[in-house]
């Protein structure tokens, strides 16, 4: 397969305008990584003959922009709610749909009234066609799931409520 530069700077620019914070691209030929914002290995061709030198390509890095997370609500918005203060909110590192199970037809990860541990996958998000497991940053109880199996979210956006264990 031929390396395009083009193509991977058009590849670095579309994964630079999500909040998709790691991507990796193999194939026989060569390997891209990127992490935060940087591209942490060039691509290297793999020459097929090795009498032949092949130079190794160089794409420009591209800086991942961040977004500010929604603020915080008030006091007054949580009572209006019916939301409890002391429940966490699972909230959408990125835009993208929402997933509750890992296929169409199988089990969701989790339920109302489940319990989930620190690091248990909770949904997944799809977003240019990459499927970003989300993790919960606290141990407890699923009280409430704020969004519908398949739909659109934005960055920020609450998923689900915790109660912590």
């Amino acid at each position: 397969m031929a390396i395009n530069l083009q193509e991977i700077q058009e590849l670095l620019n579309a994964i630079g305008q999500t909040n998709v914070t790691e991507f990796e691209l193999k194939t026989d030929d060569f390997e891209l990584r990127v992490s935060k914002g940087t591209v942490v290995a060039a691509p290297t061709i793999i020459p097929q003959d090795m009498t032949t030198a092949m130079p190794v390509i160089a794409p420009t890095p591209v800086a991942i922009p961040t977004a500010a997370p929604a603020p915080a609500p008030t006091p007054e918005a949580l009572a209006n709610s019916g939301i409890d203060e002391k429940w966490i909110a699972v909230t959408s590192p990125m835009v993208g749909t929402f997933y509750r199970a890992p296929a169409p037809g199988e089990d969701s990860f989790v339920s109302i009234g489940e319990h989930v541990g620190l690091g248990d996958t909770v949904c997944i998000i799809e977003a240019m066609k990459l499927m970003n497991e989300i993790e919960s940053e606290v141990s407890g109880k699923v009280v409430r799931i704020e969004v519908e199996d398949g739909e659109p979210i934005e960055f920020g956006q609450t998923l689900m409520l915790i109660e912590p264990a």
